[in-house]
């Protein structure tokens, strides 16, 4: 019976959830809930409380997704990317002026969020409640079934939370069942409420959820992925824009009460610090998760130039002798980040991902979703237009900037290099595998440089490419000066407007042309590098000489939580190892501010792409200062006869940008507003009232 059950709901997940058939299909046993008597129907029987169940994941989809294009996914792109798509930058226009969301965007987009996390958070309820009645499941099935529900409540509570701020939280017993989520009026609370609640369900979720999954099973929850929820709620109930937060003083709710923290509180940080480290230490049996890595490269793969002879960072006679992760001796620190994205690696065979709606492949459920959203999609809107891409997400300026040098230290464009590559100055750039012909500002950088940016003149190798006509695209170096294929051009809103592109989630194989495929991509909703920068964050906020004592999430140990430098390097290190970059000085970690500002640093680089910077300003409180800046790019006008003119730093015209108070979080909607007479509209939007 167990393998019966493990494969059926796994069947239903990844078809449901995660593939091409529609959530629709599964939703049919909501009819029994229009006849009162009929409810043992559902949850008496195996097969209709796991079609139940399915639609709890069905929900992960569309506006709900964390990573990808601009269709469903607009905080993935804060001040590191732009869009053209949607008349010609006009809807990212829109999006950097804060006119996002209901009652500004009349085009359907970005409306799905709000109404189908409750939907599904209220199913995960009745679930919840009923499933003790099944007859079909053992005791430990029924259990494994209620957590998987109750880490799927939680964590739709988590992507509101994040989004709108303070949410209501619905009733976890006496639910009645015989009213819809729009029958029901439910009031804002706190925000410390809501973080609270959602720890408490992922540490029960915890103990009711396996630790590990087979590979049928990969899209639910474990063990850890409930208690990294937990350590993210607490990260965020711990920053700034929730902790102690005077500026939204007049975030309330009707009778008057203050939803966020007025005052700060040092200890949030060490429930945070000690809630990863609970996803650190693992079970009994050890860690459950590691970094994922490459092993070096001595020789380059024969005749195939899209895996190289691993490039060595420069000589650090701390780090360059030890193996992985005490140094970089023995991985490949550009392979190892590039392949954790573009699909090299099964997420069965990535001991990184925590947690992941798999490939989220949704292309055929239009009726519910439109378009495509999976990470797929996304990555075919970076691809050049030349082999088959939509050619419209490109990388600002700053964020290639941001990017390293091989040494670890900052990239100066005042002092960097200058001129182009060719085939008599490789001995200026050893760093690299750089084209000839490529502007030298792109030489010698970080090796996540190299597997995140499309930068002007890189190589897409597009080794899926069979078809009668290949040879030209397969190793195809793409430009985009004004006189290129994939630049400039007038009456299309396809060439990127900042002239940077953007190569991550790219698998060396991806193009559209001539008989190309683009390889599927696993989600990295959630990993482990995320964790481990959340415990060095977060030890960082502790006063120097202040101990907690917390005890783990299961009661079993105590942590003694202070700002321990060791303890923070060690959720640093590991990451610049991986990177091929030096660990930070000792000053560095022991200057709160200096660190602070490394982590801000780090976490843009680490994590570009992955919706994570859009929430990490809006936490940090320094979001006017970097999204309510002017985006930069490279000057697309210029042609290839003035190439040197092309890396001029040029402010992308039409595209005004600033931040102002309303945008730390979403409005409530007007219809929203209406049916239910106990919300309060986010600080700065129209309350319609």
């Amino acid at each position: 019976m167990k393998k019966k059950i493990y494969l059926l709901l796994g069947a239903i997940v990844i078809v449901c959830g995660l593939s091409l058939s529609s959530c629709s299909d599964y939703l049919s046993v909501e009819k029994y809930f229009k006849d009162m008597q009929s409810e043992d129907k559902i949850f008496e029987d195996d097969v209709y409380t796991l079609q139940w169940l399915s639609y709890c994941y069905c929900r992960l989809m569309g506006d709900n997704i964390e990573v990808g294009h601009t269709r469903f996914c607009p905080q993935n792109f804060a001040d590191d990317q732009v869009f053209s798509e949607g008349d010609n930058l006009n809807r990212y226009r829109k999006y950097k002026l804060g006119e996002i969301g209901y009652g500004y965007d009349y085009s359907g987009f970005y409306q799905d969020a709000w109404k189908w996390s409750y939907a599904a958070i209220y199913q995960a309820t009745v679930l919840i409640n009923k499933v003790d009645i099944n007859k079909d499941f053992t005791p430990q099935e029924i259990t494994d079934v209620k957590g998987q529900a109750r880490f799927l409540r939680a964590y739709f509570y988590w992507m509101l939370l994040k989004r709108y701020g303070p949410i209501p939280l619905m009733p976890v017993e006496g639910v009645d069942y015989s009213k819809s989520y729009d029958e029901l009026s439910y009031p804002r609370n706190t925000y410390d409420e809501c973080v609270e609640f959602i720890a408490s369900e992922m540490a029960q979720a915890a103990a009711e959820l396996p630790e590990k999954r087979d590979n049928l099973n990969l899209a639910r929850p474990t063990r850890g992925a409930a208690l990294a929820v937990r350590a993210k709620a607490y990260l965020y109930g711990a920053s700034p824009l929730m902790n102690g937060n005077t500026e939204m003083a007049d975030f309330t709710d009707k009778s008057g009460r203050v939803l966020i923290s007025q005052e700060p509180d040092e200890s949030k940080w060490a429930k945070a610090a000690a809630a990863a480290r609970d996803v650190i230490e693992g079970g009994a049996s050890g860690p459950w998760y590691k970094l994922y890595t490459v092993k070096k490269r001595e020789t380059a793969v024969a005749g195939d130039l899209s895996y190289p002879k691993t490039v060595e960072p420069p000589y650090n006679e701390k780090f360059s002798n030890k193996p992985f992760p005490e140094g970089w001796a023995d991985i490949d620190p550009f392979d190892s980040y590039r392949s954790l994205f573009n699909g090299e690696v099964f997420l069965f065979n990535n001991p990184e991902i925590i947690f992941s709606r798999v490939v989220n492949e949704a292309a055929y459920d239009r009726d519910h979703l439109v378009d495509a959203c999976d990470v797929a999609d996304m990555a075919k809107h970076q691809m050049p237009q030349s082999i088959g891409g939509w050619n419209i997400h490109s990388m600002t300026m700053k964020q290639c900037d941001a990017y390293d040098m091989a040494d670890g230290k900052p990239y100066d464009r005042e002092t960097g290099l200058t001129g182009f590559t060719n085939s008599t100055n490789k001995d200026l750039h050893p760093y690299d595998n750089l084209e000839n012909d490529v502007w030298m500002g792109y030489a010698n950088r970080e090796p996540r440089f190299y597997a995140s940016v499309g930068y002007n003149g890189a190589t897409w190798y597009c080794t899926s490419a069979t078809g009668n006509g290949a040879d030209q695209i397969i190793n195809k170096q793409v430009w985009y000066y004004r006189s290129a294929t994939d630049g400039r051009a007038n009456g299309t809103e396809r060439w990127l407007v900042t002239g940077i592109g953007i190569k991550k989630y790219i698998h060396p194989s991806d193009c559209t042309n001539y008989g190309g495929t683009i390889v599927k991509k696993t989600e990295p909703a959630l990993r482990y590098a995320d964790i481990l920068l959340a415990y060095a964050e977060a030890l960082n906020n502790l006063t120097s000489n202040n101990t907690y004592n917390i005890a783990s999430w299961d009661g079993s140990k105590t942590y003694a939580i202070s700002r321990d430098v060791e303890e923070m390097r060690r959720g640093v290190k590991p990451i610049r190892m991986r990177a091929g970059v030096p660990d930070y000085e000792d000053d560095v970690y022991r200057d709160s501010q200096k660190f602070f500002e490394k982590i801000v640093h780090e976490r843009q680089i680490e994590f570009f792409a992955e919706s994570q910077r859009y929430y990490d300003l809006r936490r940090w409180k320094i979001a006017p200062e970097h999204e309510g800046g002017q985006i930069f790019g490279c000057n697309v006008m210029m042609d290839t006869e003035n190439r040197e003119a092309f890396y001029t730093p040029v402010r992308v015209t039409g595209v005004q940008t600033a931040f102002s108070r309303k945008q730390y979080f979403w409005p409530m909607s007007y219809d929203e507003l209406k049916r239910n007479k106990n919300m309060t509209q986010a600080p700065g939007w129209q309350d319609y009232d």
